[in-house]
């Protein structure tokens, strides 16, 4: 059980800033083990609202490399957190929000090119702090707009 003061909470914030972080640069990247350092392994995480999978952490590193590789220029942009801790403080409801792009080619392309995918929206996570530091025990993506060419 953590004890709640205002350096603890600061750092506990910077660090799940960080864990944000990591899932950005994984998907973004293709590292797929990476996604071990933002998740629990028990994890849930739901891309339904894209389209896509509801599956444990290592159902949905499968099926984002199988779809991903579609798109091998993506970039994630993800600000706006919104941090809750529990009573305890060693629980956290975490919304973000998050813009992202894909593209057909990681070279320069054309606005108007086929296949570029832009859109939005929050991710909400349910934080824990673990042996190794904050990890997400569910994502749901709440996709809110999105524009495909």
């Amino acid at each position: 059980m953590a004890v709640m003061t205002l350096t603890t909470q600061t750092a506990d914030r910077l660090e799940i800033a960080d864990v944000l972080a990591r899932y950005a640069y994984a998907v973004d990247s293709g590292d797929w083990d990476r996604l071990d350092s933002v998740f629990t392994e028990d994890a849930l995480i739901d891309y339904t609202s894209a389209g896509g999978v509801r599956g444990r952490r290592d159902e949905a590193k499968a099926w984002l490399a199988d779809v991903l590789r579609h798109w091998p220029g993506r970039l994630h942009l993800i600000g706006v957190m919104s941090v809750t801790f529990d009573g305890d403080g060693d629980e956290a409801a975490v919304s973000a929000a998050f813009a992202d792009t894909l593209a057909p080619s990681r070279e320069a392309i054309a606005a108007d090119t086929s296949g570029l995918i832009q859109g939005g929206g929050w991710y909400h996570h349910r934080m824990v702090r673990t042996p190794a530091g904050w990890r997400s025990r569910e994502l749901v993506e709440e996709q809110t707009w999105r524009t495909m060419r």
